[in-house]
């Protein structure tokens, strides 16, 4: 059973008075997909250029994208980015995409203050957004994830993000574990930093590799590395009621649209880059 580690919770909530970076550690497990081979199945994740900066992000149909809500927002301008900017590069290795689109409208969780003024684990609680492309990306080049149902059978989950160190490829770390889930938070001891916000956490179901989570804030030091995201089906089901409310935004795709059929086995299983802003990673007890 999924230990409900609210100790684990709740550091976060306390510990965010420092932002500072973090770098990947040594010996964290990742495994960079720079090679054909290793990106095979994994080309929907990509990364998303906001401009000055990036984060991580997935396809969940073949035009729409799920990234992380703080992404939409430039911290120190305190303004919204203008989407027409910003650019998802679909399995990007070595300067070259699988596909490389704008992005048409986007929505951020009606939940998320981007000002951080309130609560912070209300502002991880609703971190999502929701971005629809220009144009869709074929399912025979990138297949969609499908969302996990959030029914935890087992507690080992895998990362694919790209950071601040490896922005030229993704990196895979294939197995972390799941530390608690409660009220709508989720906390993982994967090992993550700036870059990799809006990267997706992915969880087996029916033998199949679904996104639990989206990377929204970490902790990362010597003796303690900790993810937060938050649970997924509702935010995903209000984002998109949200996105097909705006002028235009009936005609996206279906959630689970050629579903990526990505299998894991039995232990199977990135913030903003920092000069984007918006990032919220932190060292433990950092100042």
């Amino acid at each position: 059973m999924i230990r409900r580690a609210i100790i684990s919770l709740t550091f976060v909530l306390g510990a965010v008075s420092g932002l500072v970076p973090v770098a990947m550690a040594e010996g964290s497990g990742l495994v960079a997909l720079k090679d054909r081979g290793r990106l095979l199945g994994w080309e929907a994740v990509g990364r998303l250029d906001v401009g000055g900066g990036y984060c991580t992000a997935v396809l969940i149909a073949p035009d729409l994208l799920l990234t992380a809500a703080h992404c939409l927002f430039d911290m120190e301008a305190k303004q919204r980015r203008d989407l027409s900017k910003m650019n998802f590069r679909a399995g990007l290795r070595d300067g070259k995409s699988i596909a490389d689109v704008g992005i048409l409208r986007g929505v951020a969780h009606a939940g998320y203050d981007p000002t951080g003024s309130g609560a912070r684990g209300d502002q991880i609680r609703h971190d999502a957004a929701l971005l629809q492309l220009k144009r869709p990306i074929p399912a025979q080049t990138a297949a969609p994830f499908a969302l996990h149902s959030g029914r935890m059978t087992g507690e080992r989950v895998s990362v694919v993000s790209y950071a601040k160190g490896r922005d030229n490829a993704p990196s895979w770390q294939k197995d972390c574990g799941v530390l608690g889930m409660a009220q709508g938070l989720i906390a993982m001891d994967c090992d993550v930093t700036f870059g990799a916000s809006g990267a997706p956490v992915f969880a087996k179901e029916q033998g199949r590799a679904r996104i639990l989570t989206l990377v929204s804030a970490g902790v990362n030091s010597d003796d303690k590395k900790i993810a937060y995201g938050m649970e997924l089906p509702g935010l995903v089901a209000d984002l998109k009621a949200q996105l097909r409310a705006m002028p235009g935004g009936g005609n996206t795709g279906t959630l689970n649209a050629g579903a990526k059929r990505i299998s894991l086995g039995a232990g199977g299983g990135g913030a903003m880059n920092r000069g984007s802003g918006g990032a919220k990673f932190v060292r433990a007890g950092g100042s």
